[in-house]
């Protein structure tokens, strides 16, 4: 099974991709927003057989839903509409601190973060999907009944 986590910004998308296994997330690419944004990752979920659509939620540090997670909301809801898998969504709150953090560590620049830490906020939500998924595959495993 394979995982893909769209991260949606108002210019940029980032798209990252799991392992066959859905144990590693690691970013792909990042999509200059355009109007054919959406078949362009049907494309990619096609190419890379992917199963599941993972889209960030981005909500407040409190929790709360405001404009940009309804708008993503409204985005999830149209890829599910297009796409012959699933779609779903989860919190990307502080993906894209983290991912900045992570590339800074690396040695990036701050010009060269921006092309990419729409890819890498994406791998990092979709990484914290996965660790979630594994957990709930591992407790309904027989062993923990």
């Amino acid at each position: 099974m394979r995982a893909l986590g769209v991260d949606l910004g108002e210019r940029r998308v980032g798209l990252a991709l799991s392992d066959r296994t859905c144990t590693l997330a690691t970013p792909l690419v990042v999509l200059e927003r355009t109007p054919d944004l959406h078949q362009r990752i049907a494309a990619v979920v096609a190419e890379e057989e992917v199963q599941v659509v993972v889209v960030g939620l981005p909500r407040s540090l409190d929790g709360r839903e405001r404009g940009a997670a309804q708008a993503a909301r409204a985005e999830a809801e149209a890829l599910d509409e297009l796409l012959d898998v699933p779609v779903e969504m989860h919190d990307e709150r502080l993906s894209t601190v983290v991912a900045h953090a992570g590339l800074a560590a690396g040695g990036r620049s701050a010009r060269q973060r921006r092309g990419i830490v729409d890819a890498a906020a994406a791998a990092v939500f979709l990484q914290s999907w996965l660790d979630a998924a594994a957990g709930s595959r591992s407790s309904d495993s027989p062993e923990d009944q």
